[in-house]
């Protein structure tokens, strides 16, 4: 009896002993695997912040590389004054004149007429970036346009400098200013420059920073995203009953705002490949640059002549489309620049003794190619002749009257704004 009962003591004991070594041996072999095995998810993680990593590196070495030529530009003038007249506290409250009369009210003093005071004020602020170490910077005409007005050009590491407005381009809202010393009797030397990158190239979907003052009031502002598209036509308003026409335009959605015009567009190399020119104000995230391909020959131009130099072919044109061509029922032709005026505005299709009209060109024709290559929106005209000189010869091929012929043209020169 004994013996049955510790024989069965044993076998409870043995039982126990081992679950409990089971539980442990488990447990013990849970956390040993644990430890071995490999976590298959940490290859991928370390990828992604790697890339990351190396994406936030591209744009701050870009923007440090940019930002010491990245200036602000702000428009100072003389503005007049205005002084309100005295007002009559009570005058025109109904209770006082029920109740007191019209005797009681006070009448305004009457002022000596005098020619009205002006004072110095900021009248508007924009962007630009210098090009070369002694001081020429480019900007956005509509920036600079107004000829009574005084501008300051300010470094980002917050130096002022006179700017004195060298040029500006009659074909394209851009134009070049000369820093100077405060007093501007003098240009400034060693100063910081971008380089220059290939808008030729550009690519939709490829990444790009823009820079700039924005609302004339926070220097250096960077914004990022993708080129949106390639050879945009818009028409741009300065806001001030002034608008412009441009074509060959870069579409992005970076941020691009009032006070931004003239700052540069960069990709992340830190090159400049566009210059931020407008909105689409009742959008979000739809800006335009201009290339920077049509940027280089007229810093090219002021280097070389002194001021812009352009070559002209003297007409105002639109661009086709397949879906433009169908609406203007021109039959046989898809792409190349229509040529459009309104001639009660004085917006000649062909401008009156230009070189279009010495070619022959007229209203309603098409410009289909210039030396043998086609007019499209990827292609516009400008962009044809962008690299010529005036005096130039230029092979057109025409549509016109419903047929195509070849017409010779010899490039002018753009007068100066």
């Amino acid at each position: 009896m004994d013996q049955q009962f510790s024989e069965k003591k044993f076998l409870a004991y043995a039982v126990v002993i081992a679950v409990l070594s089971g539980v442990i041996g488990g447990s013990v072999g849970y956390k040993l695997a644990s430890r071995s095995a490999p976590d298959i998810t940490a290859p991928l993680k370390n990828v992604a912040e790697q890339r990351t990593y190396l994406e936030e590196s591209d744009y701050i070495s870009a923007i440090q590389k940019v930002s010491p030529a990245v200036v602000s530009i702000v428009q100072t003038k003389d503005v007049p004054v205005y002084y309100q007249q005295p007002y009559p506290f009570f005058q025109g409250d109904p209770f006082f004149e029920q109740f007191f009369g019209q005797q009681f009210q006070v009448q305004p003093k009457q002022q000596p007429q005098k020619q009205p005071e002006t004072q110095r004020r900021k009248i508007g602020g924009g962007s630009g970036f210098i090009v070369t170490s002694d001081g020429l910077v480019v900007t956005n005409k509509h920036v600079v346009n107004d000829p009574k007005a005084d501008y300051t050009v300010i470094l980002s590491d917050g130096r002022e400098f006179k700017g004195e407005v060298i040029s500006k381009d009659t074909h394209n809202d851009l134009a070049v200013i000369q820093i100077r010393s405060k007093d501007g009797s003098q240009k400034v030397s060693s100063l910081p420059t971008l380089d220059f990158g290939d808008s030729d190239t550009l690519k939709v979907g490829q990444r790009v920073l823009a820079i700039g003052n924005a609302l004339g009031e926070y220097q250096n502002t960077v914004t990022a995203g993708i080129i949106s598209a390639t050879g945009r036509h818009i028409t741009a308003s300065d806001g001030a009953g002034q608008s412009e026409s441009l074509s060959g335009l870069l579409q992005t959605d970076a941020a691009i705002n009032p006070g931004n015009s003239g700052g540069p567009l960069v990709n992340m190399k830190g090159q400049v490949i566009g210059m931020n020119v407008a909105i689409a104000a009742s959008a979000n995230n739809i800006s335009f640059a201009i290339p920077f391909n049509d940027v280089r020959p007229v810093i090219e131009s002021v280097q070389k002549h002194g001021k812009i130099v352009r070559p002209f072919v003297g007409v105002r044109y639109q661009i086709l489309t397949d879906e433009k061509a169908k609406e203007l029922q021109l039959q046989g032709v898809s792409d190349g620049a229509f040529l459009v005026g309104d001639e009660a505005k004085g917006e000649f299709a062909v401008i009156p003794g230009g070189p279009g009209e010495k070619a022959g060109l007229k209203k309603g024709d098409v410009i289909l190619e210039v030396d043998g290559k086609k007019i499209t929106q990827d292609y516009s005209l400008q962009h044809s002749i962008r690299n010529k000189n005036p005096g130039d010869k230029v092979t057109l091929k025409v549509w016109t009257s419903g047929k195509t012929v070849e017409k010779t043209l010899t490039l002018g020169e753009t007068p100066s704004a």
